[in-house]
């Protein structure tokens, strides 16, 4: 069912579970302050308890009450990128449960660029918790659609056409008054130092080795020379190969970043063999598509 933001805003306050659209993906929202409201999300999306959640707050008034330290540099990050698909990772507020950060004493917090998602926020009047409205390592949903086809009727969403961002947002840690990348995104922020965390909680969701994945069989190469045979799928850019499928790309990596799920969704329901992706260029700019693409090929 679609929901109106009215509709959905009562729900969250009522403890209930929405899908809505931001500009990077779809989200699963619920109140972020209702410890049994997250624990509806985990299970519907089969999420494990080792990934946090992001909390979306439609101002800075809100995020600085979500968090117990809010430093100068947070201050300024958010100025020039929020609302935007940037996610600072801050000491957390005794007002956010456990659960939204596997335990962890920081918690991920961000503004969308999204009308309908600000909207959302501000008429349920709480910070809203939403991982994106997939099931947990699937591919992330970028229309209504992509969520329907995740959950069926048992998730009502809110309805904003296509993700324009289309990948997730770039996460950093604010520690000692220096930044450090957890996630990159399609927001650079510089030469940042990676954080890797394999024991215990993870500190940014989307940091496990396998995610984002489609069900085909996802591949990586460098040219149609290597893809398995003529019976699948090629996603390219700049070399066609003489295969069943071919879908070429944008060569922009905001439009590539843009149309990447929705082309992942669409050959994974033709029920292929493989879908082979050329490998796009080794360069900054194209990091976070990288970093997802390399997620979705990566074996179980």
């Amino acid at each position: 069912m679609n929901l109106s933001i009215s509709e959905a805003a009562a729900r969250i306050r009522a403890g209930g579970v929405v899908a809505f659209p931001t500009e990077t993906v779809y989200g699963l929202g619920v109140n972020a302050l209702d410890a049994a409201a997250v624990g509806r999300v985990y299970e519907l999306k089969g999420r494990p308890p080792t990934s946090p959640l992001i909390v979306h707050v439609a101002s800075v008034e809100m995020a600085r009450s979500v968090v117990s330290e809010w430093p100068a540099l947070a201050d300024e990050l958010a100025q020039r990128w929020w609302p935007g698909p940037l996610t600072l990772v801050l000491p957390k507020s005794p007002a956010i449960p456990e659960i939204v950060t596997s335990g962890l004493a920081t918690v991920g917090v961000r503004m969308p660029n999204h009308p309908i998602a600000l909207e959302l926020i501000e008429q349920a009047g709480v910070p809203i918790a939403a991982p994106s409205a997939n099931r947990f390592g699937g591919l992330s949903p970028t229309t209504a659609e992509h969520v329907r086809m995740a959950f069926g009727d048992t998730v009502d969403v809110i309805d904003g056409g296509p993700s324009q961002v289309g990948i997730e947002s770039t996460v950093v840690a604010i520690e000692d008054g220096t930044l450090k990348q957890l996630r990159p995104g399609m927001i650079s922020l510089g030469e940042l130092e990676t954080v890797a965390n394999p024991e215990g909680a993870h500190p940014s969701p989307g940091m496990q080795p396998r995610h984002y994945s489609p069900r085909t069989r996802l591949l990586l190469v460098d040219s149609p020379q290597e893809l398995p045979d003529r019976a699948g799928a090629y996603v390219w850019r700049k070399k066609s190969g003489l295969v069943g499928c071919s879908v070429r790309m944008p060569p922009t990596p905001d439009e590539y970043a843009a149309r990447l799920y929705a082309v992942l969704h669409e050959l994974d329901q033709q029920r292929l063999p493989w879908i082979a992706v050329e490998k796009p260029p080794d360069t900054p700019a194209w990091a976070a598509i990288h970093d997802r693409l390399r997620r979705a090929a990566a074996k179980e």
